[in-house]
């Protein structure tokens, strides 16, 4: 489904998973989100660029926890 943009078969694997018992794909919320998941399986649109940026930015925040200040998180940010 997700390599040949396949957007019309999520219906009928969203059925076939509730017939089984795997819980943790009952909570994933696919069927909050069903819209927006064919979407992502149909359209050519991505937004693996902005999302490669946003770990860029917070990496450094997570890695410099509890360790220092804004001052110093701002410069490894902008130095990035």
């Amino acid at each position: 489904m997700l390599t040949e943009r396949q957007g019309q078969r999520p219906p009928d694997w969203l059925d076939a998973v509730r017939k089984e018992d795997l819980p943790s794909l009952h909570t994933l919320g696919i069927d909050r989100e069903r819209d927006a998941v064919i979407a992502g399986l149909t359209l050519h649109w991505s937004t693996g660029i902005v999302e490669g940026h946003v770990i860029r930015i917070k990496m450094p925040k997570r890695q410099m926890f509890g360790r220092a200040g804004f001052k110093l998180l701002r410069k490894r940010v902008l130095r990035a």
